[in-house]
């Protein structure tokens, strides 16, 4: 296996183990409420200008065309592996050679979209929240988070 691949490995066991068992680098004090409004409570902090939402807001006007792109590239694959199926269907015999390119493409086509979907769709575009008697842009977060607040879960809206 190659070193890059099992860092990759090692880093998502990783991750995986930390955020099952709650463990933190550096927690801080989260917010105390009382049990009655507790269950009823979601904790918003304000939305930080970060670089990933300003590049994701400006590939937004690119957004039709990538996916314009992205389709054509799609209905490309099935036409090449079509192809390789046919021709090893007219010759009666597997012919490993007529599908390296269709998987050489698919991959490529596999990696650009998800290089592009991480570009396009940031973690605050899922966090991003309305709060009812606020104005200005919030995001879902933990408790413990600084900056977090305590708010009523029926004043949050997506």
């Amino acid at each position: 296996m190659k070193p890059l691949m099992l860092f990759a490995i090692i880093a998502l066991v990783s991750i995986v183990i930390v955020v099952s068992f709650d463990m933190q680098l550096a927690p801080n004090a989260a917010i105390m409420l009382s049990p009655d409004s507790a269950a009823n409570a979601l904790y918003i902090c304000p939305k930080t200008d970060a670089f990933w939402d300003g590049f994701a807001a400006a590939m937004l006007p690119f957004h039709k065309y990538l996916m314009i792109g992205f389709f054509f590239v799609v209905m490309l694959l099935m036409f090449s592996w079509g192809w390789a199926l046919y021709q090893n269907l007219l010759s009666d015999s597997f012919k490993k050679e007529s599908f390296q390119k269709p998987w050489q493409l698919t991959k490529f086509t596999f990696w650009v979209s998800v290089i592009a979907l991480l570009f396009i769709m940031t973690p605050n575009y899922y966090r991003s929240v309305k709060v009812d008697g606020l104005t200005g842009e919030y995001v879902l977060c933990e408790g413990d988070t600084p900056g977090a607040a305590a708010v009523r879960a029926d004043a949050v809206h997506n």
